[in-house]
């Protein structure tokens, strides 16, 4: 079997758009699709999501012109040969187009087999409890009112996308816990990278006296001597953004470093499920959970649900709320229980169906191997 033709669309639908910080516009949430054909008839498919200001992003779809050509003739099967030969050793790519590269690689492979890729990574559970991952709102009252919905639905965990202002945020959290004094209701807050380390420290003590369940991103990825001096000194867990540290040698320093409670990555954020197994294998070996990333489309959630019930090193799918703006151009969709759960897909390959007129309707800019070369 040959790699045939590969198609990148960015697809922009105008849903409703979310913030996660005071100082960031609401964001564009790009949807772009890897789709490759093979010469006996299978297709794999492909997401990563991409967040921008101001306007819909292009550059990742772009980006995979000088990808593309690399693929077409290639087997399909070879995932860890193709990433290797794709992985650029002097001028690095975004790790997003080599991640929906090598999901889509996953996902065919997985349609190959008649299994889900969680099934391929090992299978080791079968659902998983999801936390409602808010958006930014206006007012703590929006807040109060959105728990309480949530947890209507089932949900027993919340994560606060909060203003990330030290004074603002605190008000928040005790807020939210003299309203839902329930042990049983976990509570995460997330604050962007946004603090510095004194601030950090204080809101730390502050949490674990409100029992959170953890501390997110207070400091940036990078300052690995912050995060270190933090967990040391913190009581609540600590986890970073899992956004920046994008090298497995670098992410392998900062698990020797003791940096965080937990580890956090994302298959869209690594490269792929091919690096994201050397991921997990490093934080495994360190003796931690991994709360992997599931924010975003339903093509990027579902590949961040494989990794984890495939592996069974995560405590929570993240859910992302409200559900509607995130399932466009689905004709599945990943949705929490009301008992508060994710169950696995059971579909081969990533597992859920696509409904590709409405992709289509929505795209902005569109590549195609037939036109390249």
């Amino acid at each position: 079997m040959n790699i045939e033709r590969v198609e990148v669309l960015a697809v922009a639908p105008q849903v409703q758009k979310f913030t996660w910080s005071h100082d960031i516009p609401e964001q564009h949430m790009t949807n772009t699709i890897v789709r490759i054909f093979t010469d006996e008839g299978l297709e794999g498919v492909g997401g990563v999501s991409n967040y921008t200001s101001y306007d819909f992003d292009r550059y990742t779809t772009e980006t995979m012109r000088h990808l593309i050509p690399a693929l077409v003739g290639k087997d399909p099967f070879a995932r860890e040969q193709i990433w290797n030969a794709l992985w650029s050793r002097v001028f690095p790519y975004p790790p997003q187009s080599l991640a929906a590269i090598d999901i889509a690689l996953w996902d065919l492979f997985g349609k190959h087999a008649n299994q889900p890729i969680h099934q391929l990574l090992g299978g080791a559970q079968q659902r998983i409890q999801a936390y409602a991952s808010t958006p930014l709102f206006d007012d703590i009252p929006a807040y109060l009112e959105f728990i309480q919905d949530m947890l209507d639905q089932g949900f027993r965990a919340i994560k606060f996308h909060c203003w990330c202002l030290p004074e603002k945020d605190r008000a928040l959290v005790r807020a939210a816990r003299k309203e839902f004094p329930d042990e049983g209701i976990e509570f995460m807050l997330d604050v962007e990278n946004n603090y510095d380390w004194q601030q950090s420290l204080e809101m730390a003590k502050e949490l674990t006296d409100l029992g959170f369940t953890w501390f997110e991103a207070p400091l940036m990825d990078f300052d690995l001597e912050g995060y270190r001096k933090l967990t040391a000194r913190s009581d609540v867990p600590i986890i970073p953004s899992g956004n920046w540290i994008q090298d497995l040698p670098a992410y392998e320093h900062a698990l020797q470093s003791h940096c965080w409670s937990r580890a956090r990555t994302d298959v869209t954020v690594c490269g792929g499920f091919t690096p994201a197994k050397k991921y997990m294998a490093l934080v495994e070996a360190a003796g931690m959970p991994c709360e992997v990333m599931s924010w975003g489309n339903t093509l990027i959630s579902s590949a961040n649900l494989n990794l984890m019930l495939g592996t069974g090193m995560s405590s929570y799918f993240e859910q992302p709320v409200p559900y509607e703006p995130y399932e466009y151009g689905m004709q599945e969709t990943i949705r929490t229980g009301d008992d508060g759960f994710i169950t696995a897909p059971q579909g081969p390959g990533l597992g859920y169906a696509i409904d590709w007129e409405a992709m289509q309707a929505a795209v902005i800019h569109r590549l195609d191997s037939r036109d390249l070369f």
